[in-house]
């Protein structure tokens, strides 16, 4: 049977693509059980809806569509040419949408369910391995997707929906967010082993005014917090490199090219010497921060609740 293509109004080639799924898709399921099955009564009983509803939203799909899905012999239907080629997308579709729906029941599983976590380049040496490995000790089974990246993308991604939660420092102040201070580093001005300040265990960081300065990249919370600590101490600094990963500041340092301030290494790195700063409080505070008003998934939850559990114990002594 050649396909006719119906007299009645088609959905106009320009309408709103939006506006064309929100019409079709309720009825894609009804359609592929009529295909299966080749007989709406049998088709109704299988999926528990009245057969007048199923038959009126067959004819409702051809007429949206222009097109005549189906030939109909008494009690029975089959698939025209158009039928068949719109049968194999529909089922392709669905399947896509059972997968994605698995997907999301999966990840939000109280026992095997997902946390997407993000947190600084500094924290994934130690500290956020410790975490996790004392957080499975009780949640086994639980996966993580986790992101290292600076404090700012970080946000930017959990305002996207695509991390749950983030390690990040400064602590964020935004309306849209939820934050809450868990630790603070302190941070030691890092000079080369052969400065001529190595020798000493504690500095003012005016001393280091005249000093070139090896720094993270604009955006970045501990570029920030630098620059803020050198302007309190009466100057600007000098600087000589701008880079994305604190140890690869470190390793800038100890070929001589510059001084940084810089959390404690994960492991003592040759090369350098590690001074306290004195005369003004030089730490980053570390947050935890979510999307305020987002439901959490019980995955999320328990792993939000064991964070908040550690303040002032987050960070390795």
């Amino acid at each position: 049977m050649e396909h006719q293509p119906r007299s009645r109004q088609r959905l106009s080639r320009d309408s709103d693509t939006e506006d064309m799924t929100m019409t079709l898709a309720p009825r894609l399921a009804y359609f592929a059980g009529v295909a299966r099955t080749e007989h709406v009564t049998r088709a109704a009983q299988e999926m528990n809806v009245p057969q007048s509803t199923l038959s009126r939203a067959m004819v409702r799909l051809e007429q949206d569509l222009g097109v005549d899905l189906f030939a109909r012999h008494g009690r029975t239907v089959s698939l025209t040419p158009a039928g068949r080629t719109f049968l194999a997308s529909v089922e392709r579709a669905l399947a896509e949408v059972e997968r994605a729906a698995e997907e999301v029941r999966a990840d939000a599983d109280p026992a095997t369910g997902k946390v997407a976590f993000g947190f600084l380049h500094t924290m994934g040496a130690e500290t956020v391995p410790g975490l996790l490995h004392a957080f499975r000790a009780d949640h086994p089974r639980v996966r993580f997707s986790l992101v290292q990246n600076y404090g700012e993308a970080m946000i930017e991604r959990l305002r996207a929906g695509e991390l749950d939660l983030c390690l990040t420092s400064p602590v964020p102040d935004a309306p849209d967010l939820v934050a809450r201070r868990l630790d603070e580093q302190k941070l030691r001005l890092v000079v080369p082993a052969d400065h001529r300040l190595a020798a000493r265990r504690r500095i003012r960081l005016s001393e280091a005014a005249d000093e070139t300065f090896v720094t993270l990249e604009p955006g970045y919370g501990l570029r920030r917090i630098t620059d803020d600590l050198c302007r309190d101490a009466g100057f600007t600094p000098r600087i000589a490199f701008e880079g994305e990963e604190a140890e690869t500041l470190r390793g800038l340092v100890a070929a001589g090219l510059g001084v940084a301030l810089l959390p404690p290494p994960a492991v003592p790195r040759p090369g350098v010497a590690e001074l306290t700063v004195t005369g003004q409080r030089a730490v980053r505070e570390i947050g935890v921060a979510w999307l305020a008003g987002r439901p959490d998934t019980p995955p999320v939850a328990a792993f939000k609740s064991f964070l908040l559990s550690r303040r002032g114990q987050l960070l390795p002594t």
